[in-house]
């Protein structure tokens, strides 16, 4: 037991038994002695200090030290190095500060040693002004001085002074070390100063370092980073041993390279050759996959690391979000928000942000805006992603909200800021605001709007109805008008009918972006509607002309762990009948409360029954029927579309919302749609 220990020992006595306490390891009986001694010599506290810094208590080494201080104890060298070796390991710059204070004071400043700690310490504690007044202060400087002094430049993301340091180096004729090279090279990946890279790697080659494993992985990263993957390949290949870093390296240059095919075939290498695999290779694989595009490989790795036996830590989580968010998976979401907040990781602002745009752009406002609330701390980012959640579900009021509570609390808007709070005023038709805030960026912020914060004020102006003022602001936009600006006009005059502007501003997109489908389709609706039959007949001939094909529309749903995707008139899903009934049967009680289909961009050359067959077999429609003939109970449904909802499906599932007494939620290609009680929440206005 700890209180039978001899507490009236000489003091050579106890220190030899404290020394051998700490040699096994047994922290708690070496303190317990240690305090019962009336007056610890220095040496003692020395061998203390030391063992708590070295086995990672670097709190309880700093806290004895501090102990030292106060019973005016003169620390020697020793005692200074280990608390300094302490203050690095915690991050801990006011302590860092009072250390260095403290060598001064005691006259140990200009030692080589202690200063070349210090310099360590500084840079681990991100304070490069320190680490430089210790530097200045040597009288002789060693390659140590000079490497942690390149390094903390590097490390607080001032890769270009770290270069500097490093050549300085060369020019004060001392000569690199391995750890000098493996500390430089990543200012040059930040950088990707391939030339300096290179001329690094000539002197590996030339001072026979390219065994150091540490060496060639920095020199894989540098040239990975530098977009010269060739090389990287060789290095790597060159390698006459590659530990698990190593391997980690170049599976993070492929998929930094946008080669995700390589690199997945070397992860699947790495566990065929028995690798041991650690977080960081899992997390490179499933970053790499999401950052490529490939969200469900990136979900299958995710579910394969699980069952590998490793558990999600905080990268990980964000790397896994996109990919969810992307998949618009509200299941796979919800799955990982359990995990996070089952391992206290939701107080981390970049899970908890990631959550917020997840469940908003999986159609779960509310859940997305209780994440947000349930935030400790919130910076620019959750406040603009909440901004943003609520301008795509046609939000404004909420938007705007938002916004004031942010000026409020002191938070500065920067240029997202205001793109989400304009967008939110638009798809409420909130002009007066929209201008007062756009009219704030510059007065206020100081910040020059650009082509988005533009297009948003022509898309508040068109949505408004506000077609021809819509017009004049753009003439007047002191930058070239975006395709954003001019599409903002093209929608407004599909809803209010006006031709004549139409034509207008598609005719400026044909130029802007010749390839896009969807302005030709636009102003050919907006002709047939206006029975400009030839012209609208000339546009599509225009399309064939130019070889542009209209984008298949396609909708989605998920059931269970499965999306299930529909194109019009498709007759490929196993429900397909069941489907179909659905249909005709809710299509008989829509008529029945006066709904008539609106065939207006159905082709003129197709009779009346077939126009109505047509629309009754549109994407969303069918997967609409889909997710309620498999809701099993569920009160909402989500629906996801690529292009816009058209006006008859839109007018439709109003009343089949109403008559399956269900919440539908279509998302298209402009915002979400909520479906309720035979309304829609953007109040027929997209």
């Amino acid at each position: 037991m700890i209180s039978k220990l001899p507490t009236n020992l000489p003091p050579h006595r106890s220190f030899k038994l404290i020394r051998n306490f700490l040699n096994s390891g047994d922290l708690q009986r070496a303190r317990y002695l240690f305090d019962k001694i009336p007056e610890p010599d220095l040496r003692t506290w020395t061998i203390l200090i030391s063992a708590h810094s070295q086995r990672g208590f670097v709190k309880e080494a700093i806290e004895i030290y501090t102990t030292l201080i106060e019973r005016n104890i003169k620390p020697d060298k020793l005692v200074l190095l280990s608390v300094a070796k302490a203050c690095a390991a915690s991050g801990d710059l006011i302590k860092a500060k009072e250390i260095h204070e403290d060598a001064i004071r005691f006259g140990f400043n200009k030692d080589l040693l202690l200063g070349n700690a210090m310099i360590d310490m500084y840079g681990k504690c991100n304070c490069v002004d320190g680490a430089r007044w210790v530097f200045d202060g040597l009288v002789v400087k060693d390659v140590i001085s000079w490497t942690s002094m390149a390094s903390c430049y590097v490390n607080c993301g001032m890769p270009r002074q770290g270069i500097f340091a490093f050549r300085d180096m060369g020019l004060n004729g001392i000569r690199p070390n391995s750890l000098t090279v493996s500390s430089i090279l990543p200012a040059c990946a930040d950088m990707q100063e391939l030339k300096l890279g290179r001329e690094v790697h000539g002197f590996v080659l030339r001072n026979a370092m390219e065994g150091n494993v540490f060496v060639s992985s920095a020199l894989v990263k540098m040239y990975a980073s530098c977009l010269s993957l060739k090389q990287a390949r060789i290095v790597f290949g060159k390698m006459p041993q590659r530990d698990v870093v190593s391997w980690n390296v170049m599976l993070t240059a492929y998929f930094l390279n946008k080669e995700c095919e390589e690199g997945l075939a070397l992860f699947y290498q790495m566990r065929k050759e028995g690798i041991k695999l650690n977080h960081a290779s899992w997390n490179a694989v499933i970053c790499g996959c999401t950052q490529n595009g490939q969200n469900k490989q990136a979900l299958d790795i995710f579910a394969k690391m699980q069952d590998s036996g490793f558990k999600p830590n905080q990268i990980t989580v964000v790397s896994i979000l996109p990919a969810c968010t992307s998949l618009e998976s509200l299941r796979a979401g919800k799955e990982i928000h359990g995990y996070v907040f089952r391992h206290w990781l939701i107080e981390d602002k970049t899970i908890a942000t990631a959550l917020v745009l997840l469940y908003a752009k999986s159609g779960d406002l509310l859940h997305s805006k209780e994440v947000f609330d349930m935030m400790p701390q919130k910076d620019i980012f959750a406040w603009n992603t909440v901004i943003i959640a609520n301008s795509m579900h046609g939000n404004g009021e909420e938007s705007l909200m938002f916004f004031r509570k942010m000026l409020s609390v002191g938070i500065k808007p920067n240029s997202v800021t205001f793109i989400g709070v304009l967008s939110g005023c638009s798809h409420s038709q909130l002009v007066d605001e929209g201008f007062s805030i756009f009219n704030s960026m510059s007065s206020e912020y100081s910040i020059e709007p650009d082509g988005d914060h533009y297009s948003c004020m022509v898309d508040i102006l068109s949505r408004a109805g506000r077609l021809q003022q819509a017009y004049e602001f753009i003439q007047k936009i002191p930058i070239e008008p975006t395709a954003g600006a001019w599409g903002a006009l093209l929608g407004a005059c599909r809803v209010y009918k006006n031709a004549e502007l139409g034509m207008i501003a598609a005719t400026r997109l044909f130029e802007i972006e010749p390839e896009n489908s969807g302005n030709y389709v636009l102003l050919s609706n907006i002709l047939v509607t206006a029975k400009m039959w030839a012209e609208a007949s000339e546009i599509r001939k225009m399309m064939r002309d130019k070889g542009i094909a209209k984008t298949p529309g396609r909708s989605w749903v998920q059931v269970k762990n499965r999306v299930y995707t529909f194109v019009v008139g498709d007759k490929n899903n196993k429900q397909n009948d069941e489907i179909y009934r659905f249909l005709d049967a809710v299509s008989e009680k829509m008529k029945l409360a006066g709904y008539q289909p609106n065939t207006d961009f159905v082709l003129q050359n197709v009779d009346q029954e077939e126009r109505e067959e047509t629309l009754c077999s549109h994407s969303e429609r069918l997967a609409v029927a889909f997710g309620i003939l498999n809701s099993s109970g569920k009160s909402t449904i989500r629906v996801f579309k690529n292009l816009r909802i058209c006006v008859d499906c839109h007018n439709a599932i109003k009343l089949i919302a109403k008559i399956v007494d269900m919440q539908i939620i279509v998302r298209d290609s402009l915002r979400f749609h909520h479906f309720k009680d035979g309304y829609c929440s953007c109040c027929d206005f997209w």
